[in-house]
């Protein structure tokens, strides 16, 4: 996605006073899926994409650019912000320990990211509140041959 089409989003998403969580109450989706496919790393089905532009008072012109399938390109040096740097620190400490364990469970394969949902709670607690990010992905065995 192009920087402008996404300051665009971030300027509307501002001005009408709108977060991702009630964007995706409002849209009936997961707020990390709305904000994905704002951020140009997902597509959303047309009827999807024209009720985000619609949300946000944007265009026929911008539900046809959420439609369209994103390249996703990210970065390949480890992150510089701190909350995204600790997703990095997670996987590169647990990292085989998952996928071992998810080995164990389940067999040789992988964990979809395409049949794949997530969520994100405020967990409270005495000593501060927690995050709690729950990962739920298919699992797709490798075909034996």
């Amino acid at each position: 996605m192009n920087s402008k089409l996404y300051d665009a989003i971030l300027k509307a998403k501002r001005t009408k006073k709108l977060t991702w969580k009630k964007m995706g109450e409002e849209l009936k989706h997961a707020p990390v899926w709305v904000a994905s496919v704002c951020q140009g790393m997902n597509s959303a089905p047309l009827p999807d994409a024209k009720k985000i532009a619609a949300l946000l008072d944007l265009g026929e012109d911008v539900a046809e650019q959420l439609a369209e399938c994103p390249t996703r390109i990210f970065a390949q040096t480890v992150p510089t912000d701190p909350l995204i740097y600790r997703f990095y620190e997670i996987v590169g400490v647990y990292g085989q320990s998952i996928k071992q364990v998810i080995h164990e469970e389940f067999g040789d394969g992988i964990m979809s990211a395409i049949d794949f949902s997530m969520s994100i709670d405020r967990i409270p607690d005495p000593k501060g509140d927690r995050v709690q990010i729950v990962l739920n992905g298919k699992f797709l065995p490798y075909k034996v041959y």
